[in-house]
């Protein structure tokens, strides 16, 4: 006798996407290849099967107009409190997933996509998902093997370099050094009720959803990114 196929979860893709940014001006709505940025992460959320809606949280007319698309929810433009520099993904989160659940009830997850990860594939958001339901709805985080370890980092004082950890990392090769992971900032899942109860995306068991190609896992977030990110769609090196 076959087992019970378990019911799809109720998955909310929220896609934050403010006007504003210092250090690269406009950036949710600059051109890369031949879309605007936010549309690279639009696009990957409509082809996960997963994701119940994408709904785009923004503050600005000309993001809202290019996001307005068949399947994305542009509801309302973001209210002032929360588009400044001071806002949280997770208070953006909490306001949207407010509105979301009285229109169109309970989710089970709640997804934040940043649209700063463009080259984050529908393939690495499904992979995310199929993890958030093995592991009872635990937190979901999007990391990548970091390029230095911790113990190697340093820091300044009385104008020369000190180690900024006292366990001798300096003293080893890379590769003999345990592996370490960096947030990347392309994927988080949560429960709806965790991120209700804790106002964050992480939880005390935090479940890594590995993002190891380093194209994928580029976040854009200065000029110097953003030239990077236009060479490699140049050279055709991205889907």
């Amino acid at each position: 006798m076959n087992a019970k196929k378990k019911p799809a979860l109720k998955i909310l893709a929220i896609i934050p996407a403010r006007a504003g940014s210092k250090r690269l001006k406009a950036k949710n709505r600059l051109p890369l290849g031949h879309k605007p940025l936010i549309s690279w992460t639009i696009q990957a959320a409509k082809r996960v099967k997963g994701i119940r809606h994408i709904l785009v949280s923004t503050n600005c007319p000309k993001i809202a107009r290019i996001a307005a698309e068949p399947g994305v929810l542009v509801p309302w433009l973001r209210p002032n409190l929360l588009a400044g520099d001071r806002a949280t993904s997770a208070t953006v989160a909490l306001h949207a997933l407010k509105w979301y659940e009285s229109n169109y009830g309970s989710v089970d997850g709640v997804l934040l996509l940043q649209p700063t990860s463009p080259f984050r594939t529908a393939k690495n958001i499904s992979n995310a998902i199929r993890i958030f339901r093995k592991n009872q709805k635990k937190p979901v985080i999007g990391v990548t093997p970091a390029g230095t370890h911790p113990l190697q980092f340093l820091k300044m004082k009385r104008k020369s370099l000190r180690p900024f950890f006292e366990e001798g990392g300096l003293r080893k090769r890379h590769q003999d050094l345990e592996t370490v992971y960096r947030i990347n900032g392309a994927i988080y899942l949560v429960s709806g009720e965790h991120l209700k109860k804790t106002y964050s995306f992480f939880g005390a068991k935090n479940q890594p959803c590995h993002l190891k190609n380093e194209i994928e896992a580029i976040d854009i977030d200065t000029p110097f990114d953003y030239k990077i990110a236009q060479l490699l769609t140049n050279t055709k090196k991205t889907k």
